[in-house]
């Protein structure tokens, strides 16, 4: 079931600085059709390469611990191991490593679990190519991506939890932050662009998270979006009106 991908023969022409710097991808996918059509637009990328791919969850979790991939695009329904337990897994080896969803399958539940172990990103099969196209775009760089029903899922998810107001406890200043923390500003980023010192953008920082419960950089994203400050597709919301 494994397919390791082989360059093709020019690819010894290639800058070897070049090659360094590109983004190692594995594909778990039990879908053939599918599974070479995501092969084949993350090889569209020149700062990616998809290093191997496999329709077999056991085995792709192999793969991953072998080549340590940047990337992971991920199905939920995989024989031998489903792939919420490779994403549990492979999030307890190494929080850092960015996984993208892609799965026909999108129920309050489901999304639930995949947040809580640290999931980068969330797409259904039916979305079209440029959707995917930009979601695998996003989560290779440590960006979060949900497609419009997982958003809708998130929000439920929350409003169920009790934090339907926790918008409410910010202040505008603490939204803007928020917002910024979301698109991947630094708190030295922040600061410039806000007039502020480094040490204050922290203490904002750190005051959000005790407001909000919240514990990293990602489930802040995932507020974020859910609560509509940031868009999933990785533009701004702040301008977006409620339906």
């Amino acid at each position: 079931m494994t397919e390791l991908i082989d360059k093709p023969s020019g690819a010894s022409l290639a800058d070897p600085a070049l090659e360094e710097d590109m983004k190692k991808v594995i594909v778990i996918e039990d879908q053939t059709v599918m599974r070479d059509l995501i092969c084949q637009l993350v090889e569209g990328y020149t700062t990616m390469e998809v290093v191997a791919s496999s329709g077999d969850g056991a085995e792709g979790y192999e793969l991953c611990l072998e080549h340590a991939p940047d990337l992971v695009i991920l199905d939920i329904m995989l024989p031998n191991l489903n792939g919420s337990e490779v994403l549990r897994r492979l999030k307890a080896k190494n929080p850092r490593i960015n996984i993208l969803i892609v799965s026909a399958a999108s129920s309050n539940s489901m999304v639930n679990r995949l947040l809580k172990s640290g999931v980068t990103g969330y797409i259904e099969k039916d979305a079209g190519l440029v959707e995917l196209e930009k979601a695998i775009n996003l989560v290779a760089d440590g960006r979060s991506y949900f497609s419009p029903r997982v958003v809708d899922a998130m929000r439920e998810l929350m409003v169920s939890g009790g934090q339907e107001d926790s918008l409410e406890s910010l202040t505008t200043r603490e939204r803007e932050i928020v917002q910024l923390i979301a698109e991947s500003y630094s708190n030295k980023e922040i600061a410039s662009k806000l007039g502020m010192s480094v040490r204050t953008a922290d203490t904002h920082r750190t005051n959000i998270m005790k407001k909000l419960d919240l514990h990293d950089v990602a489930a802040l994203t995932r507020w974020a979006i859910a609560n509509k400050l940031v868009d999933p597709l990785g533009g701004d919301m702040s301008t977006i009106e409620e339906a």
